[in-house]
């Protein structure tokens, strides 16, 4: 079974409108990559697939990757340098706690689309959407193994 299959169609569609609203606030890119197993550190995978998704390729350096390996139990939200330089350590700390809430319960779908707007509103303070701003990064989730 793909990762893909852990979602439906209209979960899918409704993540990808999470994040186009979430990006009208902002100017930092989110993205959401999904996958069954994780066999080391989910951290240190995020980095990887965010390194290999190119989301290092944005003006602010302000991507935002929240990964998730479904079949391990394992996620991670990681921030761009850019953000990286203007936040506290624990920036991530409620989006973790939230998505953790959801995805205990198997509510994975709800669980992201909830991070995405508190990302989208917490990113905003520090970097707001500007009237130049465009998609640097795609909206649409991508999936491995």
């Amino acid at each position: 079974m793909g990762a893909s299959a852990f979602l439906s169609k209209i979960e899918q569609e409704q993540i990808v409108k999470a994040i186009e609203s979430a990006e009208l606030s902002t100017s930092g890119e989110i993205r959401v990559h999904i996958e069954s197993l994780c066999k080391g550190d989910p951290v240190e995978r995020a980095v990887f697939v965010f390194n290999k998704l190119k989301m290092f390729e944005t003006k602010e350096r302000n991507g935002v990757l929240i990964y998730i390996a479904l079949k391990s139990h394992k996620f991670a939200i990681i921030g761009d340098s850019g953000i990286n330089e203007k936040v506290d350590d624990n920036f991530w700390d409620e989006e973790r706690e939230l998505l953790l809430s959801h995805l205990k319960v198997g509510k994975i779908a709800d669980g992201l689309i909830s991070v995405i707007e508190k990302a989208g509103n917490n990113l905003k303070k520090h970097f707001p959407y500007q009237t130049d701003d465009t998609n640097e990064q795609s909206n649409e989730i991508s999936f491995g193994e």
